[in-house]
């Protein structure tokens, strides 16, 4: 077996080797904790027929793990100067592959049939870099990617609002479009003292597990997410407020959003952050022949 990468000495060491620094442009946090990225992957629940797709492999700290549980792993990374690590620290396992590049600029369905062919279970596994998690996220749930779900490290912060339910101070926009696609749940907590260098914030990990269909139906998918971004554009005020504010020529279309709220039986008076996911569909629903 091979001796674990994410230990602080071995971690030490191939950063020393390499002469490398960390970029803080980039995010660059290493995990050196062995059982929590065991942790990690015991979320993603891989079989030995499953495959893995990481962002952001850094040294291959949980690139190796994933290599010993599942078929295949393909790690998308951006920074060229860690190519020759983990060519080096990935040699034992010849079931990895890294691509260079922005995985926001990738065409990630492309790789998933070029190098995934034949596999029926495909997860998404990454320590995410945090200034960048929530397009990468979205950009995975919006192409429709045939994958099971995603297990991710991020801010807490970010993990918090995202398995967010209505009525609470996390719950917004960015709540409802992940859940509107995922099941989304917190499964741990990580403590700053467990990479290096230690980020300002604590970390979490969230499951995300694809719906087979969404959470709701709606006729124009774009338009829906438009008039939740309205409705929580200024917390503190109310539906009515915010949608007459932030929908084109709302101010002039004052009266007909009311009847519309009625319609969607939702009190003009609430706040954004008190509608569930149903009843945004619903509000959607009857503005759509208003805005389209």
């Amino acid at each position: 077996m091979q001796k674990d990468i994410a230990t602080p000495v071995r971690t030490r060491a191939i950063l020393e080797k390499y002469g490398f620094s960390f970029k803080k442009s980039l995010g660059q946090n290493f995990l050196i904790d062995t059982n929590i990225l065991k942790r990690i992957v015991d979320h993603a629940e891989l079989t030995e027929e499953s495959a893995a797709i990481e962002i952001g492999p850094g040294i291959g700290a949980l690139t190796e793990q994933l290599a010993r549980r599942s078929k295949k792993v393909v790690a998308f990374e951006i920074d060229q100067r860690l190519l020759p690590i983990l060519q080096e620290t990935l040699a034992p396992y010849p079931n990895t592959t890294v691509i260079h590049e922005d995985v926001l600029k990738a065409d990630v369905l492309g790789m998933v049939e070029k190098e995934l062919q034949g596999i029926d279970d495909i997860m998404v596994v990454a320590n995410l870099p945090y200034y960048v998690t929530t397009p990468i996220i979205m950009k995975l749930l919006e192409e429709k990617l045939p994958i099971r779900g995603i297990v991710c490290m991020l801010q807490k912060e970010v993990a918090d609002r995202i398995s967010a339910k209505p009525g609470t101070k996390d719950y917004g926009s960015l709540s409802i479009a992940i859940q509107y696609y995922t099941e989304a749940e917190t499964v741990m907590v990580v403590p700053k003292t467990v990479f290096i260098p230690q980020p300002n914030v604590d970390s979490a990990v969230i499951r995300l597990t694809k719906r087979k269909e969404p959470a709701v139906s709606v006729k124009d998918e774009p338009f829906f997410f438009q008039v939740i971004r309205a409705s929580f554009a200024q917390r503190r005020k109310t539906l009515l407020n915010n949608l007459t504010s932030h929908l084109p020529e709302g101010k002039q279309k004052k009266e007909v959003i009311l009847a519309a709220l009625e319609q969607a039986e939702i009190e003009p008076g609430r706040r954004g952050e008190t509608l569930s996911i149903e009843e945004f569909a619903r509000l959607s629903e009857s503005l759509y022949p208003i805005f389209k």
